[in-house]
C-alpha cells in the first residue's frame, strides 16, 4: 500500500487541520456575517487570492521537504512576521514593489523546493521573513478601512494556518513517493507561477 508507512506525524498534521476547519464555524456563531471586515471575510481573503495561497502553500510544503525542526518553525515564523509587515500596512509605511515581492516569493519558495535546496534553518527563516513581510504589508493596508479589523485579521490567521497545514501535509505525502520528485516537480510548477504574476 502506497501510504501504509505513512509516518505518525503526517497524521498528527492531518488530525490539527480537520480541527482548525471547525473554528470557522464555531466562530461564525458568535461574529456578524454582514460585517465587511469579519472573521469570514479574513479567512475567505487568503484562498480567494491565489498568489497569497501558493506562497503560503511553499512555506508549508518547503517546510516538510527540509524537515527536522523546519517542519514547524517555517509555518509559525511567517504568520508572526506577516503581523509585523500588517502593522506597517496599517500605519501606512511606505513599502515599495509591495506585489512584485508576493511575486518573487511564490518563484524563489517554488525553485528552492523545485532545487531540493535546505539551507540552515536561520536562513530559510530569513528568506521567509523578508517575504512574509511584503505578503502581511498587502493585507494591513487593506485593514483600516475594514468594519472589524481583528475580526478580519484572526480570520485571516486562520486561514493561513489552514494553508500551511495543507502544503505540510502534502510535502510529508510526497517525499515518500519517488524520493521526493513529485514535491519538486509541484516546486518548479509554483515557480512558474510566480513568473507569471511577476509580469503580469
Amino acid at each position: 500500500m502506497l501510504f501504509s508507512n505513512v509516518p505518525r506525524r503526517v497524521a498528527a498534521v492531518v488530525l490539527c487541520g480537520l480541527a482548525l476547519a471547525t473554528v470557522p464555524a464555531v466562530a461564525q456563531a458568535h461574529i456578524l456575517q454582514g460585517q465587511a471586515g469579519g472573521f469570514l471575510h479574513g479567512f475567505e481573503h487568503p484562498l480567494s487570492g491565489v498568489d497569497h495561497m501558493l506562497a503560503m502553500f511553499c512555506v508549508g510544503l518547503w517546510g516538510a521537504q527540509m524537515g527536522g525542526r523546519a517542519v514547524w518553525s517555517l509555518p509559525i515564523a511567517f504568520p508572526l512576521i506577516m503581523v509585523a509587515g500588517g502593522m506597517l500596512g496599517i500605519a501606512g509605511v511606505p513599502l515599495p514593489a509591495v506585489e512584485s515581492g508576493i511575486a518573487l516569493s511564490i518563484i524563489v519558495l517554488g525553485a528552492s523546493i523545485a532545487l531540493l535546496w535546505r539551507p540552515p534553518e536561520w536562513l530559510a527563516l530569513a528568506v521567509i521573513g523578508v517575504f512574509a513581510i511584503f505578503h502581511g504589508y498587502a493585507h494591513g493596508a487593506e485593514l483600516p478601512n475594514a468594519t472589524d479589523p481583528a475580526d478580519y485579521a484572526i480570520g485571516f490567521v486562520v486561514a493561513t494556518g489552514l494553508i500551511h497545514i495543507a502544503g505540510i501535509a502534502v510535502g510529508l505525502l510526497f517525499q515518500r513517493v519517488r524520493a521526493g520528485e513529485l514535491s519538486r516537480a509541484l516546486g518548479g510548477l509554483i515557480g512558474l507561477g510566480g513568473l507569471y504574476f511577476l509580469v503580469s
